[in-house]
């Protein structure tokens, strides 16, 4: 129920986007590029990939990120980040027959992450993304072995992400992007990429 209320959260701030844009091109008409330094909140909705053995499949994900970035040279912006997943969860698949192997048994993935975000407008609207750094994951899934068991595993990983996006004012921009979260720890990996729309608000 909660990662449900959050994922619609993200949603309806997709639906007040019209609204939103209307309101900063009036307030801020002149000058469009987000490339300036300041406090940014993003969040994003999308498909997750779960790509490892019997743990593959996909399902709904959202990460929502928050941090500053110091604009260092024209149009380009740096700076540190802080933010939470969680990447869906999956049917388990049997490695000989890809039949779930419990019926109410599922793999997934959440965590924190912390590392680094930066922005580069190659005009004053459009721009491009990358971001990477440490990520502490939980999850549960199959491990990897002749007869594999269902299991929980928590771990230090990193993550890393590029996007490309439309700067509707210095305040919000929307785009899409793909991230890649590395979670593996001895037999059981559950390493995901997600694909999303992503929405900006910066202060």
């Amino acid at each position: 129920m909660r990662n449900t209320a959050i994922v619609l959260a993200i949603a309806t701030a997709f639906v007040a986007a019209p609204g939103f844009i209307q309101e900063a091109h009036a307030q801020d008409a002149m000058n469009t590029t987000g490339a300036d330094s300041g406090f940014f909140v993003n969040g994003s909705v999308g498909h997750s990939y779960f790509g490892s053995g019997q743990n593959k499949g996909s399902d709904t994900g959202y990460q929502i990120n928050g941090g500053y970035r110091w604009a260092l040279a024209p149009g380009f912006a740096l700076g540190p980040e802080i933010g939470y997943n969680d990447l869906g969860n999956i049917r388990v698949k049997n490695v000989f027959n890809s039949q779930p192997v419990v019926s109410d048994n599922k793999a997934s993935l959440h965590g924190w992450n912390v590392g680094a975000n930066a922005k580069y407008n190659f005009t004053p609207n459009w721009y491009v993304a990358a971001r990477t750094g440490l990520y502490a994951w939980d999850g549960d899934g199959m491990s990897r072995s002749l007869t594999p068991i269902s299991t929980g595993r928590s771990g230090d990983g990193y993550y890393g992400g590029l996007g490309v996006g439309y700067d509707f004012s210095r305040r919000f921009g929307v785009g899409i992007g793909y991230d890649y979260y590395r979670a593996k720890k001895h037999d059981v990996n559950l390493s995901t990429g997600l694909l999303s729309a992503q929405a900006e608000v910066r202060f």
